[in-house]
């Protein structure tokens, strides 16, 4: 496992917008969340619509703070090129989302995932369990 900005805890920069959320299951930081319920969340899953990044540990009933947008560390779960769109793995880690082919010709029906994009990655992951920095967008 790479740590790629081994002096900081979660949190890059300012301008970040963390809130605190409900966690409703255990929820590991550095990890994907998505909304289960109002105000609150869980660990992310593949091909769910993530919201942000855990930036402490979490079990159910906690309040845990989620960066929402910002710069931010976030676990990898496969090789990630920097500057690709990120989404989530089946255990909340961040995963390249591909590009999709679109047919302009209209010939051809297609669904474009906008809200699985859970960020740009900011650094390359070599593989599984390194520690990026992501840019958490929408």
């Amino acid at each position: 496992m790479t740590d790629k900005w081994p002096d900081e805890e979660g949190f890059i920069s300012e301008g970040e917008i963390v809130s605190l959320f409900k966690a409703t299951g255990t929820i590991a930081k550095g990890k994907l969340v998505y909304l289960t319920g109002d105000l609150e969340v869980q660990q992310a899953v593949l091909d769910c619509d993530p919201i942000g990044v855990a930036l402490k540990d979490a079990v159910n009933g906690d309040y845990v703070p989620i960066c929402i947008h910002g710069i931010c560390k976030m676990l990898a779960g496969a090789a990630i090129s920097r500057g690709k769109a990120i989404k989530s793995d089946a255990n909340g880690k961040a995963i390249p989302l591909s590009d999709q082919a679109v047919n302009e010709g209209g010939s051809a029906n297609y669904t474009i995932y906008y809200a699985r994009k859970a960020g740009i990655a900011l650094q390359a992951a070599t593989g599984d369990g390194d520690y990026i920095l992501a840019f958490v967008c929408k």
